[in-house]
C-alpha cells in the first residue's frame, strides 16, 4: 500500500494558490481513477484508490503547510506504511513551471511541508516535485507561493496534475523514471 500526499494549505482564500498544487494534483488522481470521496481523517482528507495493482491512500493534510507531518504520520502509523512507500506531491520553485521530477529524500530546500514531514516521519519518503517557477527575488517567495495562479498560467497547472493523474499508477508502482518520463512526454510542447 502507498500513502501519497499532496501538500496545501486548507480552505477555499488558499484554493488556487500555488503553494497548493499538491492537493490539485490529489484531486486528480482522484477524479482520474475514481478514488471513494474524501472523509475527514488524519488531520485531513483521506481516500482511497486503486493505482494498477497498488492500492493507495490519496491524503491532503488540513493541519495548514507548516504541520503536514502530523497528518502524514498519523495517516502512515495507522496503515503501517514503510516510510519508502510515502510519495509527497508539492510545489517546488527550483524547478521551472510545468516540469517534474521525482527523488527520494535530500533536502527540503526551504519548504516548510517538507521539513514538518522530514521532522516527523523521516526523511527517506518519496517526493514529486511539481515546478511551479521562482518569482526571481528572494523577498517575494513568500508572496508568490501564496497568490493564485495566474490566468496564463492555470492551463499548464491543470495540464501538469492531469499528467500526474494519468500516469498515477506508474508512479504507485515505483517506477520514479517512468513516470517521470511519461509526464514529461506528455507535458511536451506546453507551459
Amino acid at each position: 500500500m502507498r500513502l501519497i500526499v499532496g501538500l496545501g494549505n486548507p480552505g477555499p482564500r488558499y484554493a488556487g494558490n500555488r503553494h497548493n498544487i499538491g492537493f490539485l494534483a490529489i484531486d486528480a488522481i482522484a477524479r482520474a481513477h475514481r478514488a471513494s470521496p474524501f472523509r475527514r481523517r488524519f488531520q485531513g482528507e483521506a481516500a482511497e484508490v486503486v493505482l494498477g495493482s497498488e492500492r493507495a491512500i490519496l491524503l491532503k493534510p488540513q493541519t495548514f503547510m507548516n504541520e503536514s507531518g502530523r497528518s502524514v504520520s498519523e495517516a502512515q502509523r495507522f496503515y503501517k506504511i514503510a516510510l519508502g512507500d510515502v510519495i509527497v506531491l508539492h510545489d517546488e520553485l527550483d524547478l521551472p513551471p510545468a516540469k517534474l521530477r521525482v527523488k527520494t529524500g535530500g533536502g527540503n530546500a526551504g519548504h516548510n511541508g517538507l521539513r514538518s514531514i522530514t521532522a516527523q516521519c523521516g526523511n527517506d519518503y518519496r517526493r514529486v516535485r511539481l515546478g511551479i517557477g521562482h518569482p526571481g527575488d528572494k523577498a517575494q517567495v513568500h508572496a508568490y507561493v501564496l497568490n493564485d495562479f495566474g490566468k496564463a498560467e492555470l492551463p499548464w497547472a491543470e495540464d501538469l496534475c492531469e499528467a500526474v493523474a494519468a500516469h498515477a499508477a506508474v508512479l504507485a508502482a515505483g517506477d520514479d523514471p517512468g513516470f517521470q518520463n511519461k509526464v514529461h512526454l506528455a507535458m511536451s510542447g506546453r507551459g
